[in-house]
């Protein structure tokens, strides 16, 4: 089995409360069995990545499937080993204590001396060396031995036979390389430092299980397994007891609770968080964590049928264009699912929608239609036969009672249950279909394309980045290069002021330019000029300063940083923008529905966009309940220990989407609170007659589906 961190990893059980017609998720290689497909998937996941070690071979950096087939590789080289051989080799590998790489050559320097029948070498014949096979083992004395060998040519066909001695024969090349003989060695143990045989193996071949004397006291068996002493460790225990005894009775003074502290703090270092969360212990540093608040369980339906109705719900919804469906909320779904009225307007575009898509994709329910001679059309009147012969295709018992019920025209007294369970399969349905899985491609290659589109995007903005840094590198390099002329041009312009010129009787200045400007030569822009007044050499250099803005002069350290710094906010609002855009062209290209995250407690927590609550699943799918505030949000942030790897996890994705989450939250508090005031404040005039108030449960049966268009 490919080993992890050199550790096996145990493969998942399967699940003992598995129905007949649940669908459940297998892995091909390991044949594992998984009912949640986020556990697939993330079972999955860690097969893929290269984090995995061939046990017989001891290759790393390879995926689980990886692993499998070079253990199957290596094990299949293994059991070509000669069996002439294998003695020899097992009795030099029991109780050896040298490392895996010295082992393996001891072995091929040992399996180079013996000879037998079969193996394939080279002999000296008519003054050269050729390749041959021994056939047979002469014994001619005590210490003499001959071989009969058999000469071969290139095709390893033989052409003719001789009787050579020991000294004749030659190997070129060991028989075995020194991965083979490790993979023998890691094949034929289960321990090493010592390294240590399989009981049967080593019964098998007549090798002694005895432990040799330099290893008697250091290691020994126990549950017939060999195991290392702890004797010295415990000695050495004592031993360090024994001086801390002897250094009190001296004197001198310990204190326990500083060392208990030192070790405490010690132990607390060790740990490298973030841990398992069920690992994660409380200590005096960590922040103060608040309660976490209770979910709100409010709900119309049985709370084991939440799950259902959330997935049928959140379909529906996601891919209403491809369904021609018009969106509603949860609420009103909710509604309807428990209405007792038969012809719910909202339930009926929904089946209506999902029977249409089933007979576009000219499958087994097209065909169902086809034979039964329906009408074309569906309408409030004749959805009920769809959905009975739907019933009478699946064939489930558990949902094909419900027929007769369905069938006189009662659909509205099935239990909730059941109608989520039909919608559920008409999804599952749905998304077998080759239209469904054409729009999914669709979406991808969308999806692909806005990633490329980021990518380059992020490249393009590394790459200018780069140039506007080796641009602003060069210009801080050619203004030294230019301030270190200017600075030493007025020094020297003013040691010259001044001074005159004994000869002629006249003062001489500097005037400064630019290196490069006004100069054909290029050369350092100084030129000597005609006398002139000080006044000249007084504006030269006022001339030298900063350009002034507004009657104000700018440094000239001050005036480019504020310039990047508009610069920089500005790019920095622009890549917010597109960040931002990027996000919500993901989000209309939907694919599939991920939680949030999962607590210390393995609960999950679901968030809909076209939603204002966040969902928390148990750990067995069985209770569910909500968050519908701000307040409750900040509340369930805080009590996340980012200790944990699932709360840390959470907590991320929480910060990631907060703004988001928030404001439709507040917008979905802001609808309930309209909708209060509207039924309870709303004054009508007495002189005309008040209009009959609308029950927010009957929303479902006003339902009109405005996406659907008569072909």
């Amino acid at each position: 089995m490919p080993l992890i961190r050199r550790k096996p990893l145990a493969l998942a059980e399967p699940p003992e409360d598995l129905k007949q017609y649940e669908p459940v998720y297998q892995i091909r290689f390991t044949k594992e069995i998984f009912q949640d497909y986020h556990d697939y998937l993330k079972q999955l996941n860690l097969y893929r990545q290269r984090v995995w070690m061939c046990k017989v071979t001891g290759k790393t950096g390879l995926t689980y499937e990886e692993a499998l087939v070079s253990e199957q590789l290596a094990t299949e080289k293994v059991q070509q080993f000669p069996k002439e051989l294998m003695t020899v080799a097992l009795s030099i590998i029991q109780y050896s204590m040298l490392p895996l790489k010295d082992l393996a050559d001891s072995i091929a320097e040992k399996l180079q001396e013996c000879l037998f029948v079969g193996a394939e070498l080279h002999g000296k014949k008519d003054d050269g060396v050729h390749p041959c096979k021994i056939l047979k083992v002469i014994q001619k004395g005590v210490d003499t031995v001959s071989y009969e060998v058999a000469w071969l040519d290139k095709n390893k066909n033989i052409r003719e036979q001789a009787e050579v001695s020991a000294e004749d024969l030659v190997h070129k090349k060991p028989l075995f390389s020194r991965n083979i003989l490790k993979s023998f060695i890691r094949e034929s143990t289960y321990r090493n430092a010592p390294w240590v045989l399989h009981d049967e193996l080593a019964k098998n071949h007549g090798i002694s299980t005895d432990i040799p004397e330099d290893l008697q006291g250091r290691v020994f068996y126990k549950y017939g397994l060999l195991v290392c002493s702890k004797k010295r460790k415990n000695e050495e225990s004592l031993e360090d007891t024994d001086n801390c005894k002897r250094k009190k009775l001296d004197g001198a003074q310990v204190d326990d609770s500083s060392q208990e502290k030192e070790n405490g703090q010690h132990n607390d270092e060790a740990i490298k968080y973030p841990i398992d969360d069920l690992l994660v212990t409380p200590s005096p540093d960590d922040p103060v964590f608040t309660d976490r608040p209770s979910p709100a369980k409010d709900f119309n339906i049985p709370m084991s049928c939440v799950g259902e109705l959330l997935m049928v719900w959140d379909f529906l919804s996601s891919f209403g264009r491809l369904l021609q469906l018009s969106p509603y909320s949860l609420e009103d779904f909710e509604f309807a699912i428990c209405h007792k009225d038969s012809n719910v307007a909202l339930l009926m575009e929904s089946h209506a929608a999902l029977f249409r898509l089933l007979i576009k994709d000219k499958d087994e329910y097209s065909l169902v239609v086809k034979n039964r001679k329906l009408k074309s059309k569906i309408t409030t009147n004749n959805w009920t036969e769809y959905l009975c012969h739907f019933l009478e295709m699946i064939n489930i018992p558990e949902l094909r009672q419900h027929k007769t019920t369905i069938k006189r025209g009662h659909y509205g007294l099935v239990d909730a249950s059941a109608k989520l369970k039909i919608l559920g399969e008409l999804v599952n349905r749905a998304l077998e279909t080759a239209i469904f899985r054409e729009k999914l491609d669709e979406i991808i290659e969308q999806r692909q394309a806005l990633g490329a589109t980021r990518r380059e995007e992020a490249l393009e903005n590394g790459r200018r980045r780069r140039e506007e840094k080796e641009r602003m590198k060069a210009e801080s390099e050619s203004n030294g290069f230019v301030d270190g002329h200017l600075n030493g041009a007025n020094v020297l312009a003013n040691n010259i002021h001044g001074i005159q010129n004994g000869d002629v009787g006249e003062k001489r200045i500097i005037e400064i330019e630019p290196s490069g400007q006004n100069d054909p030569l290029g050369r350092s822009g100084i030129k000597h000029l005609n006398p002139a007044p000080k006044k000249t050499l007084k504006k030269l250099n006022s001339e030298l300063k900063e350009p002034t803005e507004n009657g104000k002069e700018l440094s000239r350290k001050e005036s480019p940083k504020q310039l990047k710094a508009d610069k920089d906010s500005s790019e920095k609002n622009s890549k917010e923008q597109r960040k931002e855009y990027f996000e919500r062209e993901m989000e209309k290209r939907f694919i599939r529905r991920s939680p949030l995250g999962k607590d210390r407690d393995h609960n999950r927590y679901w968030w809909f966009c076209r939603y204002g609550r966040i969902f928390v699943e148990s750990c067995d799918s069985k209770n569910w309940g909500y968050y519908s505030s701000k307040e409750e949000l900040d509340t369930l942030m805080s009590s996340l220990n980012c200790k944990g790897e699932r709360e840390r996890a959470l907590q991320k994705h929480l910060e990631k989407y907060y703004n988001t989450i928030c404001s439709e939250l507040q917008k979905t508090s802001k609808d309930l609170m309209h909708r209060f005031v509207d039924e309870s404040v709303l004054r009508r005039s007495t002189r005309v007659r008040a209009q009959p108030r609308q029950n927010p449960s009957d929303a479902c049966l006003r339902y009109r589906n405005k996406y659907y268009k008569e072909e």
